[in-house]
């Protein structure tokens, strides 16, 4: 199969879920080897989870089938630029590379607009619009000072 199937995909994972009331008009698929390893659609209004994104829903079906949560060596095709937080999880599942349809101005002519996402990260943390305030520093940093020590850990 070529990019443009797996595109393809992508596009019809979009335009079927949709039609179905899923979510939005969003549809992804993970490659690895030349072959489908995850696909996922948007989901986000039909299972009430805003995190049910297309890249989410296709990057944890590919960790399940591979049974790994490091997806080195793939790549995902999605009919739309991901969003910041999917562009986030694509990082850290160390995904190779991203073909994407749609651009995020696309996205936002029709009421999905996530820039004031990419502005906010952008701001010092003061300066966001959900305030943030540190609290219990040394109760957590003990945490990670545990972790640090503990043997067995799996990294990431």
């Amino acid at each position: 199969m070529t990019a443009d199937d797996f595109m393809k995909r992508a596009i019809e994972l979009s335009r079927e879920h949709m039609n179905l009331n899923h979510g939005g008009p969003f549809g992804a698929v993970i490659v690895k080897d030349g072959k489908i390893i995850g696909e996922g659609w948007n989901q986000v209004s039909s299972s009430n989870d805003p995190t049910a994104h297309a890249e989410i829903s296709a990057i944890r079906k590919a960790a399940q089938t591979i049974r790994k949560f490091d997806l080195a060596g793939a790549e995902i095709y999605t009919s739309c630029e991901p969003c910041s937080m999917c562009l986030s999880a694509i990082y850290w599942a160390r995904i190779d590379k991203i073909y994407y349809g749609n651009t995020r101005k696309d996205a936002a002519q029709i009421q999905f607009d996530d820039d004031f996402i990419y502005q906010e990260v952008a701001k010092p943390i003061q300066d966001r619009k959900i305030p943030m305030r540190q609290i219990m520093y040394p109760d957590a940093l003990s945490v990670f000072k545990e972790w640090e020590k503990k043997a067995d850990k799996v990294t990431y």
